[in-house]
């Protein structure tokens, strides 16, 4: 199954895509350096110069130097970002359009006055159109979900593996409940893990508080959450693959947050580091896929089921013969503020767990209140697990789930820590139909 973009198919027209974006990401960036009087000039005192300081390719920076707008849109240019640039040359956006027609500006204006141009003769041809809608033959390949891991990610854990803790009384036994992990990564390591987790008020303050975040950029830094950065890589994303997820959940009616830049920080380099350890590189790709669960209203279990479900539908109709992890990270019970702090609920987790396992729909209906009343406040992240179940494929039938790992101990710092591996086995292998 191939995502519909017969928006493509529109004369004359270019749809800033999500492709469109990642491919000229640094094109409208630089223009968005120019919202500045002070870069402005050192634009116009050299534009080669300062097209020069940007990460450009040639085909872009050749489109500015040449005011050719038409060139600028096919390198991934976007116009309210190019009026910036066309502002800074003293063009109007008059001038800016009717660059692109092959009209002169008083031929522009003057089409503009006798009620612009007319949409007659200028739809998708119907045969195009038609020829984009014919059952095309299925992909020879598509992408597999071949797995999906769910643990908790304490900050504490990562303390302790970049001090050379873990073998301590304290340390040891959490550490051992991951050896069996360890390995079995390794041994079904996955082209891109897509990697579920909330930012700790890192990358995301009281300024902007996104429900649902994909991450579409190359790469990402780890954060500094005050105690300096943790001495471990950053993450190679998949912009390619990022895109067509964002393209398919959108489609869905889930509205995400889109981001190309941002850190890091604890909520997805611990799980990476407990099923990798320590390594100079992540062995695969990562896309982060952010979650608000620190600021009400949070998602609901049975919206970020329904994600998953939808994800599912997202990655296996990628055309390209890539196997995908989902890992859902947070958790278990903990509760770090006001007299209940270090609130721990060892029943509540493991039937969690269970229910994870046996029973994941009616477990996606669980309410906030209990959550918050059984696992404490912060025990709320384990929404984000339920992400990763609804990406498994044994939900509608199409195959079935094994339990390759279970592991749960108490205490990590101040928290509950819960591990759960399940193996993804495919029944059949066309990708999932749509699911909402």
């Amino acid at each position: 199954m191939t995502l519909d973009k017969s928006y493509k198919l529109v004369p004359g027209t270019t749809v800033f895509d999500a492709e469109q974006s990642a491919k000229g990401y640094h094109l409208n960036q630089f223009c968005m350096s120019l919202m500045t009087a002070e870069n402005r000039a050192l634009y116009l005192a050299d534009e080669r110069a300062y097209l020069d300081a940007w990460p450009l390719r040639e085909e872009q920076k050749r489109a500015l130097l040449d005011r050719d707008l038409n060139a600028a849109m096919r390198e991934g240019g976007n116009i309210y970002f190019l009026a910036k640039w066309g502002a800074t040359l003293g063009l109007s956006f008059q001038q800016m359009a009717g660059s692109m027609t092959g009209m002169t500006e008083q031929e522009y204006r003057d089409m503009m006055v006798r009620g612009g141009r007319p949409v007659d003769g200028n739809r998708i041809d119907h045969a195009v159109l038609e020829a984009a809608h014919a059952d095309p033959a299925p992909p020879s390949e598509h992408a597999v979900i071949t797995g999906a891991v769910f643990t908790s990610h304490v900050p504490a854990i990562g303390a302790a593996m970049d001090h050379a803790k873990t073998e301590e009384p304290y340390w040891r036994p959490v550490f051992e409940g991951y050896e069996f992990s360890k390995k079995w990564e390794e041994e079904n390591l996955p082209d891109v893990i897509l990697l579920v987790y909330n930012d700790h008020a890192t990358s995301f303050d009281l300024s902007l508080i996104p429900t649902f975040v994909l991450g579409t950029g190359a790469a990402y830094p780890t954060a500094d959450e005050g105690y300096g950065p943790r001495p471990v890589p950053g993450i190679e994303g998949d912009p390619d693959l990022a895109a067509h997820i964002a393209h398919s959940l959108i489609r869905d009616d889930f509205d995400l947050t889109l981001v190309n830049e941002m850190a890091v920080d604890h909520g997805l380099t611990v799980p990476l580091s407990l099923m990798f350890g320590d390594v100079e590189k992540w062995p695969c790709k990562v896309i982060p896929f952010h979650v608000n669960v620190v600021q009400y209203p949070v998602p609901s279990g049975a919206r970020c089921f329904a994600l998953g479900r939808a994800l599912r539908k997202a990655i296996e109709s990628y055309d390209r013969p890539l196997k995908v992890q989902v890992w859902g990270t947070g958790g278990m019970s903990h509760q770090l503020q006001g007299p209940r702090a270090g609130l721990i609920n060892r029943e509540w987790d493991n039937a969690f767990l269970d229910r994870l396992v046996a029973d994941p729909v009616g477990l996606s209906r669980v309410p906030h209140l209990e959550y918050v009343e059984e696992a404490g406040s912060e025990g709320i992240e384990l929404v984000m697990w339920l992400i990763a179940r609804g990406a498994m494929s044994d939900l509608d039938g199409a195959g079935h789930v094994e339990v390759k790992h279970r592991f749960y101990h108490v205490p990590a710092s101040n928290t509950a820590v819960g591990h759960l591996i399940l193996e993804n086995h495919p029944r059949a292998q066309e990708p999932a139909e749509g699911v909402k």
